[in-house]
């Protein structure tokens, strides 16, 4: 009798789960790809969690070492199929291949605990718009931090490009949202931990350290640590 071998189905990866995969790269180089829909990424220092849910679904888990490098690689393609095997992913085009090799999962730096976020003290909406400005003027005075803070009055929530180290140094402040609590705060970010898509975000902060991003159009969200240098009085 003779048997026949079942061909393993190809499929193709939107440029949003694609997007997400390069932004993925810029907090881990590696990344573990469990069986499923849902993404996560975990940065070397553990200060930075970020969670996607894509459209695609992926029949077995697989790790990748280099993602920077996978990424290069499937650029060489225009529109791409992916034929996800056992040790290895196919990239096809319409004349050309290439044969991928997954790494060995234990190597990539990665975390299956789900962030239970303790309750939150400051939250507020995030534009787009007005994080593109406050990154590009972090970028233009060189600022290692930002910061989420109440305005010198009082009445406002505010995020600020600046250097916490230097009390000289020059800043650059955005409104985001009212302050409606009585608090007086100022929770430090390193500029360089802010790696999020663009897009609209809603922020939570807690007393505690810690930092949600979720996307308000889409299932993504991150977890950032604070700097040590914030402060919060109720």
């Amino acid at each position: 009798m003779m048997t026949t071998m079942t061909k393993t189905a190809s499929i193709k990866i939107s440029k949003r789960t694609l997007d997400i995969l390069k932004n993925f790269s810029a907090i881990n180089t590696g990344l573990l790809v469990p069986a499923g829909s849902v993404l996560n990424t975990l940065s070397a220092s553990k200060n930075i969690l970020a969670e996607a849910r894509v459209n695609e679904v992926f029949k077995q888990p697989f790790a990748i070492w280099d993602l920077n490098k996978f990424l290069g690689t499937v650029s060489l393609f225009k529109e791409p199929e992916f034929v996800f095997e056992e040790n290895y992913v196919t990239i096809q085009g319409t004349d050309s291949s290439v044969r991928y090799y997954y790494c060995d999962s234990r190597l990539v730096n990665t975390t299956s605990k789900k962030i239970t976020m303790p309750k939150s003290v400051v939250s507020f909406e995030l534009k787009q718009k007005d994080f593109a400005e406050i990154i590009k003027a972090a970028s233009v005075l060189q600022a290692p931090h930002l910061c989420v803070r109440s305005s010198q009055c009082g009445e406002n929530i505010e995020i600020a490009a600046t250097d916490k180290v230097d009390p000289t140094s020059n800043f650059y402040a955005v409104v985001v949202g009212k302050n409606t609590s009585a608090a007086t705060f100022d929770f430090v970010f390193d500029t360089d931990n802010l790696k999020i898509l663009p897009g609209d975000y809603q922020v939570s902060i807690s007393e505690k350290i810690v930092s949600q991003f979720t996307n308000k159009n889409e299932p993504l969200a991150y977890w950032i640590a604070l700097n040590t240098e914030s402060t919060y009085e109720a």
